[in-house]
């Protein structure tokens, strides 16, 4: 039996309700402290290719996250291409959550002076994490019709999607204040225990998504595998026809840059900048959580009033605001202060982007081309956190770090700017009919 379309939009919107539990506690809030507090107080000892030196945890953090987002950006095409041709994006999808959601519970293993494992198992986890999401992606232009209804799915998604991360959240934060009530003998065992929680809420939560998203929902079009460089190239080429999708994916690799490197290293950041106690940065995150999800829902709103695409760029003016402010801050309570602007802007911007491209997208190309919105994002994981590891790692500050993410905002506003989304809606449906 077919599932009903609302059964459909549940289903999708309950897969971001799962994997944001993984977002929340093991990319932003729980993990990069944890990771911290495992690496030594003089830093982690790495030897590559016959060098031999010690990186601060913070600069540490901020190469991992960059590692695992290039093997996301180098495969996720490759991912695209076969979920089109063969007609197994909903298998792919499981086949990712759950690979994702064990190795999340592995970090579970990782204690003190574990960092090169901790290190893996997140790689692999995030990999799962990012890959899983080209085809959850991919179901969102067959699953709404015309831009508006994009947007209020995507929306949609998005605040079911903080809830889910919040209430996982809530109660992995429950855990680490009060370990004995739970049986564990201290806050170390509580956090390793909400790993494990991480993972299970992730698999547990996605089976609406397996059993709702169905491929018949998705067009079927052979596309040609994409195989190394040459593939990418290929792809590349085709999805430069449609001039403005191409330069929409150039400006989101810019500011969702800025964007993601502000999240993932957030909590790091409130640890070591300000002396921040773990308890006052999950709950911090906890009210980023609940306060993001009637932004996203803000969001939609305004871009129905001023459309999609100024919404955006409002919101990236707001963060060049949010990079300035963190260089300059210097109490706990500021911190809270900043943390609630970001929570309302943070999902109204990933919202609205991702229904801005499945607007420009041709019916036929959806898990083709979202993996290349997949390189978007993820190469966009890469220079951020690259660069702010690099600049603490020169510096000794992340301060200096966190300014320098304006200019990823600033080239993001430009290129918008020049982004014509009805003359690529158009040049889409042209294509598809």
């Amino acid at each position: 039996m077919e599932p009903t379309r609302r059964q459909a939009w549940f289903g999708w919107c309950m897969y971001d309700w799962a994997n944001s539990a993984f977002a929340t506690v093991i990319m932003a809030a729980v993990f990069p402290v944890y990771f911290a507090s495992i690496v030594p107080e003089d830093g982690a000892s790495i030897s590559l290719f016959g060098f031999s030196r010690t990186i601060p945890a913070l600069a540490l953090w901020g190469y991992i996250i960059a590692s695992s987002m290039l093997l996301v950006a180098l495969l996720a095409p490759y991912l695209g291409a076969v979920g089109d041709r063969t007609g197994s994006r909903r298998r792919l999808l499981t086949a990712f959550t759950l690979s994702g959601a064990v190795a999340t519970t592995l970090l579970s293993l990782a204690g003190s002076g574990d960092y090169l494992l901790a290190a893996g198992l997140f790689i692999l986890a995030n990999f799962g994490f990012a890959s899983g999401n080209v085809f959850y992606n991919a179901f969102l232009p067959a699953l709404a019709s015309g831009q508006r209804e994009m947007d209020a799915l995507s929306a949609r998604g998005f605040a079911t999607g903080y809830i889910g991360g919040g209430l996982a959240l809530a109660a992995i934060f429950a855990m680490i204040q009060w370990p004995g009530v739970f049986g564990f003998a201290d806050r170390g065992a509580a956090t390793r225990a909400g790993f494990v929680l991480t993972g299970a809420w992730w698999a547990l939560f996605a089976i609406p998504a397996f059993v709702f998203l169905r491929e018949s929902a998705l067009p079927r079009r052979p596309a040609p595998l994409i195989k190394g460089l040459r593939g990418y190239v290929r792809t590349f080429a085709e999805i430069r026809r449609y001039r403005d999708l191409t330069v929409f994916l150039i400006a989101f690799l810019c500011y969702n840059d800025g964007i993601q490197t502000i999240i993932v290293v957030s909590s790091i950041f409130g640890r070591q900048e300000l002396g921040m106690s773990q308890t006052a940065i999950l709950g911090c995150f906890l009210m980023i959580q609940f306060i993001a999800m009637p932004g996203t829902l803000i969001f939609d709103r305004l871009a129905g009033k001023i459309s999609a695409k100024r919404a955006v760029i409002l919101s990236l003016f707001l963060f060049i605001g949010v990079t300035i402010f963190a260089f300059f801050m210097q109490h706990p309570w500021q911190f809270w202060v900043l943390a609630a602007l970001v929570a309302v802007i943070f999902g109204g911007s990933q919202a609205l982007s991702r229904s801005l491209y499945g607007a420009l997208v041709p019916q036929g190309k959806n898990a083709e081309f979202f993996g290349f919105y997949a390189i978007s994002s993820k190469f966009s994981s890469i220079f951020g956190p690259l660069t702010f590891g690099l600049v603490t790692d020169l510096t000794g500050s992340a301060r200096h770090s966190i300014l320098a993410l304006t200019a990823f905002f600033i080239a993001g506003i430009i290129l918008l700017w020049n982004v014509d989304v009805s003359r690529g809606r158009a040049l889409a449906e042209g294509e598809t009919e």
